[in-house]
C-alpha cells in the first residue's frame, strides 16, 4: 500500500469514479478532465467504460446527447450541483435515451446545504442525511421519463490534478486570486456608512461576497477531504487576508471537526497569499527547463496546467502551420508511463542545464533499448541533438509506441529551446537585476523613467523590443517589489508618462490579443479609444499601486527584495513543529517556487515532509490576467 499523499489520494478517488463507469457515456467538466490528466490519464477511464461505441464528452449545454444504444451516463462535476449546472444536466438528459444516470461532485453535501440556505443548526441534525442529492437523484428519473430508471448522485473528492508527489493543483479553482484594497471598496458600496471596512484587515467571511464566500467553502470541503485521506489533524495558519479567511473556514468547517477528533496524525497547513510577492511569479530568475516550457508553449485547450506539444515531426506530414492541427497535440503530463513520469519529476526538480542533459539521457537509453542506430556525442546538448535522437523513433512503430510519453518531453524541451521566446528570457533577467538594483539606489520614478524608452508602438517593435504584455509583467515586477512608497510630484509625473504612453500602444495595436481585450473591453483595436484606452490604463495603475502595498499591514515579511541579493522569493513561516507541512499559495505557485520549498523544509526541519498544493502553476503572462481582468468578487460557479 502507498504511503498517503495527493497521488493515492486522487487515484483513490477517481477509482470510486471508474467503478461506475462501464459502458458508460461519460461527460467530463474541464477541472474533472485535468485531475483525470495528471491523476490517472484518459486512457484507464476508456479502459473501464471498456465499450468502443461510448464516449467521453465535455461537459457543456451542447453536449451531444445519448442515444438509443447508451441508455447509461455518468457525469463527473467538479463544482455545486445548483443553477446552471443543474440545467445543463437536465437538457442533456431530457435529449438523450439513458436509463441509469450517476452525478458525481466533487463538492460534498454539507456545502450543498450551505449553497441553499439551510442553517448550520439544521444542517447538524441532518447528519448522516442527503436531501439535496435525493431530491436531484428523484430529478433525474424525472428527465429521464420514466421514476423506475436509476440515478444515483454521490460526492467523491476530486480536488486535485497531481504534478508530482510533492505538487498538486486545485483545476477547479484556478481563477481564485487574493483581494486587494480596491477590492474594499467595492464590498463598501453595499455596506452603510457606520459599517464600512477601512482596510483588508478588517474583511472577514461575514464581508464577503456569497460567491467567493461559496466558493471557499467549496476549496475547505476539498481540502478537509485531503486532510481525512493523510489521517491528520491539521493546524492553521495564514499569510495574507484571503488565505486568513479561507483558513478560518477550514478550522470552523463542520465536518472537519468531527473529523479531527478521530485523526492520530498532525500536519500544519499554511495558506500563504500570491499578491505579498508577484515578483516570484513574474520575474524570470527561475533556472527551470519547465517553467520555460510552460511560459512559451501553448496552453492545451481546457487546461490551466499543461501544454501543446507539436507532434508533427514526428509523423509523414510535412511540418507546416497548416498541418499542425492535424496530429492530435503531446503534453508534459504522463501519468501512465513510468519512464516518462520520472523523467518529468526530474525536471521539475533539477536546473536548467542538468534538466538538458537528462532528456538526453533517456532518449539515448530508450535508443539503446530499442537497438536503434544511435550516434553517442558528449558536450553541450543542442535542440539539433535532440531532435537526431528523437527522428530515429519516427519509423519504428513499435519503438514510437513503447517511449511516446519520453518522445513528448523531449520535444517539448527541442521546441523550447527553439523558441524565439526563450531567448528573450535572458533579456528579462537582465533588465529585472538593472531594475532591484535601480529600486536599492534610486526613487521609483527614476526606475518608471527607465521603462519609458522601451514602451514602443507595433510598427517601431523589433523581435527584441517588449510587448505590451511584456510591460504589463514588468510593472507588476517593480511595483511587487518595490513595496510601499511614498508618492511625490516626481512619482506622478513619472506614473502619468508611462500611462499615456502605454494608453497610445494599446490604442496603435494592429489586433488586440485576448488579454488586452480583456483590459480593454473591446474585441477590436478598431473600437479601441484612447479615451477608453486610457481609463483602462488608470485601473491598471490602482492595481499596481495595491501590490506595491500589499505588505504594508503586515508585522514581519515586509519586504521581498533585500538590496545586494538578486533573488529573494517568498517568505517562510514557520508555524510548527508537526511532521507534515501543507503549504497552499492562494493565487498559482512557481515550478521554482515549488522545488525551493521541498529543498528548504526539510533541510531547515529534518524529517518534516512537505506537500506544496496551489490553485495553478504559474508562468509569467498569467499573473495579468489575474490581477487585472479577474473578478475576484464574483467568481463564476455555474449559477
Amino acid at each position: 500500500m502507498s504511503t498517503p499523499g495527493v497521488l493515492t489520494f486522487t487515484q483513490q478517488a477517481w477509482e470510486q469514479v471508474l467503478a461506475k463507469v462501464k459502458r458508460a457515456v461519460v461527460y467530463l467538466d474541464a477541472a474533472c478532465a485535468e485531475s483525470l490528466h495528471w491523476g490517472c490519464g484518459s486512457s484507464r477511464l476508456l479502459e473501464a467504460v471498456g465499450n468502443s461505441a461510448c464516449y467521453l464528452r465535455e461537459f457543456e449545454p451542447a453536449a451531444v446527447a445519448g442515444g438509443a444504444e447508451q441508455p447509461k451516463a455518468v457525469f463527473v462535476l467538479s463544482c455545486l450541483l445548483k443553477g446552471r449546472t443543474v440545467e445543463t444536466l437536465r437538457d442533456i438528459i431530457c435529449r438523450s435515451h439513458f436509463q441509469y444516470c450517476v452525478v458525481v461532485t466533487a463538492v460534498n453535501h454539507a456545502v450543498h446545504l450551505t449553497a441553499n440556505h439551510v442553517p448550520p443548526a439544521a444542517a447538524a441534525e441532518l447528519e448522516g442525511q442527503q436531501p439535496v442529492f435525493e431530491q436531484l437523484e428523484e430529478k433525474l428519473c424525472e428527465w429521464m421519463g420514466n421514476m423506475n430508471y436509476t440515478a444515483e448522485v454521490l460526492h467523491v473528492p476530486l480536488l486535485l490534478a497531481c504534478a508530482a508527489p510533492h505538487l498538486a493543483l486545485t483545476p477547479a479553482f484556478a481563477s481564485l486570486f487574493p483581494l486587494l484594497p480596491q477590492d474594499v471598496h467595492i464590498l463598501n458600496r453595499a455596506r452603510s456608512d457606520k459599517r464600512r471596512l477601512g482596510n483588508l484587515a478588517e474583511v472577514d467571511a461575514t464581508t464577503l461576497t456569497p460567491e467567493l464566500l461559496l466558493t471557499i467553502r467549496c476549496l475547505v470541503s476539498g481540502l478537509s477531504s485531503l486532510c481525512e485521506h493523510l489521517g491528520v489533524r491539521e493546524e492553521c495558519f495564514a499569510v495574507g487576508s484571503l488565505s486568513r479567511i479561507i483558513a478560518a473556514d477550514l478550522a470552523n468547517f463542520a465536518p472537519a471537526k468531527n473529523r479531527r477528533k478521530t485523526a492520530t496524525g498532525r500536519a500544519s497547513v499554511v495558506f500563504v497569499d500570491r499578491t505579498l510577492d508577484l515578483t516570484g511569479a513574474v520575474g524570470h530568475h527561475g533556472d527551470n527547463l519547465v517553467e520555460k516550457i510552460l511560459s512559451v508553449l501553448p496552453q492545451l485547450p481546457g487546461h490551466t496546467n499543461d501544454v501543446m506539444v507539436n507532434m508533427v515531426e514526428l509523423t509523414a506530414l510535412q511540418a507546416k502551420e497548416e498541418n499542425q492541427n492535424m496530429v492530435a497535440p503531446g503534453c508534459l503530463a504522463q501519468s501512465n508511463d513510468p519512464a516518462a513520469k520520472a523523467l518529468w519529476e526530474a525536471l521539475l526538480n533539477t536546473k536548467h542545464k542538468e534538466a538538458v542533459m537528462e532528456v538526453r539521457r533517456h532518449l539515448v537509453e530508450a535508443a539503446s533499448r530499442e537497438n536503434l542506430p544511435i550516434k553517442m556525442s558528449m558536450g553541450r546538448v543542442t535542440p539539433g541533438q535532440l531532435t537526431s535522437y528523437i527522428h530515429l523513433f519516427k519509423n519504428n512503430l513499435k519503438a514510437l509506441g513503447n517511449h511516446c510519453g519520453l518522445l513528448q518531453l523531449g520535444l517539448a524541451t527541442v521546441q523550447t529551446l527553439k523558441h524565439p521566446q526563450t531567448a528573450k528570457w535572458d533579456n528579462f533577467l537582465a533588465f529585472e537585476r538593472l531594475l532591484l538594483q535601480s529600486i536599492g539606489e534610486s526613487t521609483m520614478s527614476v526606475v518608471l523613467n527607465q521603462l519609458l524608452p522601451m514602451i514602443k508602438p507595433s510598427n517601431q517593435r523589433t523581435n527584441d523590443d517588449y510587448s505590451p504584455e511584456e510591460l504589463l509583467v514588468l510593472l507588476i515586477y517593480i511595483y511587487s517589489v518595490s513595496g510601499e512608497f511614498s508618492v511625490d510630484k516626481d512619482l506622478g509625473e513619472g506614473e502619468e508618462k508611462v500611462k499615456k504612453a502605454l494608453a497610445q500602444v494599446f490604442c496603435e495595436e494592429s489586433e488586440l490579443s485576448p488579454l488586452l481585450q480583456k483590459i480593454t473591453g473591446c474585441d477590436s483595436s478598431i473600437n479601441l479609444t484612447f479615451h477608453k484606452s486610457r481609463s483602462a490604463v488608470d485601473e491598471l495603475f490602482t492595481s499596481l499601486r495595491d501590490i506595491a502595498g500589499a505588505r504594508s499591514l503586515m508585522k514581519q515579511f515586509k519586504s521581498v527584495y533585500v538590496p545586494g541579493n538578486h533573488t529573494h522569493q517568498v517568505s517562510r513561516p514557520h508555524p510548527s513543529d508537526h511532521p507534515l507541512l501543507i503549504l497552499f499559495v492562494v493565487g498559482g505557485v512557481t515550478v521554482s517556487e515549488a522545488k525551493m520549498i521541498k529543498d528548504l523544509v526539510p533541510s531547515l526541519k529534518p524529517g518534516t515532509q512537505v506537500i506544496v498544493l496551489s490553485t495553478r502553476l504559474l508562468k509569467p503572462t498569467n499573473i495579468p490576467e489575474l490581477l487585472f481582468t479577474t473578478d475576484r468578487l464574483h467568481p463564476d460557479l455555474g449559477f
